[in-house]
């Protein structure tokens, strides 16, 4: 794996570091928000995984991640950050981060963080009723009007294809899309999508939905409901074609 690290702190880079390298991963570190935009731009497709801390010197997170996201929108980003306050994750999540971990941390919980984010990214093992589907269709989830590929992390509603979605969005669409009208808490949808549990916070789903839909309706109706009180569920029966 190929790791940037946005930290200012050299301190807690140089300790990343140590566990980085016992992981045999290839870590590279940036100290300022310049640097990093610099160092990424070099080669955006080279970069299997970012950390990103919100509090940088110059150009502070927020805009960094906005920066990558213009350079590539499926490069996962881990955001690191001191604050507490509800709104700066959120934020953080909707510029494009599709994980947060809240400072100080544990060595090891970043390491589960990247793991884990890094397997969701990759191009997913697909079981033997995904390959069927494929062999058949060429796509994994098809209905009358939606279509999604695992290999190639496309999905389609109504012959249009639904551009720029991260690696958490396409998963997240994916779960919902292959169990269409099963309804889903947000507990459930941690579990599944983001491989473990984050121990209540529910905003994170309701994060990366919001920027789900907005991607959604750029290129036909909404196909992912809201089922008030319960959760989430994909509902595309009511979708007319023009």
């Amino acid at each position: 794996m190929k790791l940037l690290m946005i930290e200012d702190n050299k301190s807690v880079s140089e300790m990343m570091n140590m566990f980085f390298t016992k992981e045999n991963w290839d870590a590279e570190f940036a100290y300022d928000g310049n640097e990093a935009i610099d160092k990424f731009k070099q080669s955006p497709d080279d970069w299997d995984i970012i950390t990103l801390d919100l509090n940088l010197p110059g150009i502070d997170g927020m805009q960094v991640a906005q920066e990558i996201r213009k350079a590539s929108q499926t490069v996962p980003i881990i955001m690191l950050t001191a604050r507490d306050s509800e709104s700066d994750q959120v934020l953080g999540l909707e510029m494009g981060a599709d994980d947060y971990v809240t400072k100080p941390f544990s060595p090891m919980t970043l390491i589960a963080r990247i793991k884990a984010l890094h397997r969701r990214a990759e191009l997913g093992e697909p079981t033997k009723t995904d390959e069927n589907k494929e062999a058949t269709s060429g796509f994994d989830v098809q209905t009358d009007h939606f279509r999604l590929n695992t290999k190639t992390r496309e999905a389609y509603l109504l012959d249009k294809q639904i551009e720029g979605l991260t690696p958490k969005e396409f998963d997240l669409l994916y779960t919902l899309a292959k169990n269409p009208k099963q309804v889903f808490s947000r507990e459930q949808l941690l579990e599944l999508v983001w491989d473990y549990q984050y121990y209540g916070d529910e905003r994170t789903v309701d994060a990366h939905i919001k920027k789900l839909r907005q991607k959604i309706e750029k290129v036909g109706p909404q196909i992912i409901q809201t089922v008030w009180g319960v959760g989430y569920k994909f509902d595309d029966s009511g979708v007319v074609a023009s």
